[in-house]
Formats: C-alpha cells, sequence, structure tokens
C-alpha cells in the first residue's frame, strides 16, 4: 500500500507501539524526557506498548509502530517481521534504525576478528552468543519495508512529537535535508573549522540538533546521517588540507552513520 494510502487510512487516535531492538535506548529517553509532553502524547494516541514509559505488549496490533535499533540477532529478525505484520505505518528513529549505528561498526571486520572480540569480552558464553548472533548488525529496512525514518544519535523529543503530530493530520512527516551549517548560520555560530581549525562534519550532516556541538565550539559527529547536498568529496579534501590522515578521515566517516550511503562509500575510498 502507496504510503498516502496508509496515511489516509489511519484512525483520529491511532493505536501506538514503540520497540526497541538493539541500542543504548537513548531514543527513547529522548522522546519521554519532556514528561508534559509525553502527557499530552498520551490523549492524540492510544500507547499499547512502550516498555520504557510504562505499557508493554509486544504482539499488539497496532496502527503506528516506532522502532530504536539495529536488527543484530536471529530473534531480532524474527521479532522485526511480526512487529511489521502487526502495524500499519512503520517508522524507524535513531541511527541505530535507521543505518546499524555503532554496532554495525562490527560489519567493517572480518567474521575472524569479530569472535577474537567475542571471545575476549564474553569468554563464558561465546557458544551462546554464536548461536544468536547473525553475521552482521543492520538497519531495520535490511529487513522489513519502512514507511519514515528519523535520524539522530539520538533524536530530540521534539523531533518525534512533531513526527507524531504530523501523521495525526494524515501527512507525511518532513525530511531534514539541509546541512548542519544552516543551523550554524541562523543561530550565528561562528564556524570551528574556520575559527578553530576543528575537524567538522557539519557541512556533510544532515540538520536535526540545531547544531548542537558547533555551538559549544566541537565539531559535527554526523549524528544525523549525510544531507541531500552532502559533497564528501570536497569535505574529504578539506580534512586533508587541515592535517588529517587518510585513515583519520575514515574513521570520521565510519562512526555512528558508517552503513549509511554517502558516509561509508566516503571512507571505503580511503
Amino acid at each position: 500500500m502507496p504510503h498516502l494510502d496508509k496515511l489516509k487510512s489511519l484512525p483520529n487516535k491511532p493505536a501506538l507501539a514503540v520497540h526497541k531492538f538493539s541500542s543504548c535506548d537513548g531514543c527513547q529517553l529522548a522522546f519521554i524526557n519532556d514528561g508534559l509532553k509525553l502527557l499530552e502524547l498520551s490523549t492524540l494516541v492510544d500507547i499499547k506498548h512502550f516498555a520504557e514509559a510504562g505499557p508493554v505488549d509486544e504482539n499488539a496490533k497496532v496502527d503506528i509502530a516506532i522502532i530504536e535499533g539495529s536488527v543484530n540477532t536471529k530473534h531480532d529478525e524474527h521479532r522485526i517481521k511480526k512487529i511489521r505484520a502487526n502495524s500499519k505505518y512503520l517508522i524507524t528513529m535513531g541511527a541505530c534504525a535507521t543505518s546499524g549505528g555503532i554496532q554495525a561498526l562490527r560489519n567493517n571486520i572480518s567474521r575472524q576478528q569479530f569472535e577474537k572480540w567475542m571471545k575476549a569480552v564474553y569468554p563464558q558464553h561465546t557458544d551462546v552468543i554464536e548461536a544468536m548472533e547473525l553475521d552482521t548488525a543492520k538497519a531495520i529496512q535490511d529487513y522489513v519495508e519502512v514507511d519514515f525514518d528519523i535520524r539522530g544519535c539520538p533524536v530530540s523529543g521534539e523531533q518525534m512529537f512533531h513526527a507524531v503530530r504530523q501523521l495525526l493530520f494524515k501527512v507525511e512527516p518532513e525530511k531534514v535535508v539541509d546541512p548542519v551549517c544552516t543551523s550554524c548560520k541562523h543561530r550565528g555560530i561562528t564556524c570551528v573549522m574556520v575559527a578553530n581549525n576543528e575537524p567538522c562534519l557539519g557541512p556533510v550532516t544532515a540538520n536535526g540538533c540545531d547544531a548542537l556541538c558547533p555551538h559549544i565550539n566541537r565539531g559535527c559527529y554526523g549524528c544525523y546521517g549525510p544531507s541531500k547536498y552532502a559533497n564528501f568529496e570536497a569535505m574529504t579534501a578539506k580534512l586533508k588540507s587541515m592535517g588529517l590522515t587518510n585513515e583519520e578521515i575514515a574513521h570520521k566517516y565510519h562512526f555512528i552513520n558508517n552503513q549509511q550511503q554517502g558516509f561509508k562509500e566516503a571512507g571505503d575510498e580511503l
């Protein structure tokens, strides 16, 4: 069913579920940090499952399912397919759900190296983990159809409430496409690369945090994934001119959104 038809079919007070997969819970916490807005949200939707906030019903059939975290285990794969079958409209929130997140860094190493690390960290349970674990950590969209994604590490509560409200009006939430530099200009923030020679991924990263890191004189880490207008060739050339090695630049690209198209390719080329 096309996304527009799905939106039109949503009831005025849709049933909603928030599910956690492999993640740090940061996106869910960002969602519920503002208690007053969460109370307001509870009057607009019927929350069926949201373990962090209280209601628990993993198998509830809902109109809107919001997913945090990536797929890392065979159990994860089974769960996400069942959740997709129980949901009319599915949203992924945060870097883990939309691109695999930090845990997807293991996709960039050999299976032998991964097994070596697992044995070092979990020497008593290696056989159990091997029986459960998939070979890769992947985004939700690699396993099921996703209707909309909200990037960030973590997302902000404001993003989530705004997205849900738009769905209640039966319109697709807005996509963040402009780079972080846009917020720096709007807020009057001096460019940290120009003023402090601080490496910053702001020119190639989608804006969603209102330039949180540059505002405190730190370079952008790329939490919101690549901007629609990202020029990675120019970004790489700039970082090299600042004295960074190819390996250092690749590490910056292969960080939070290391499997996201744009960051992955730019890092792989170095």
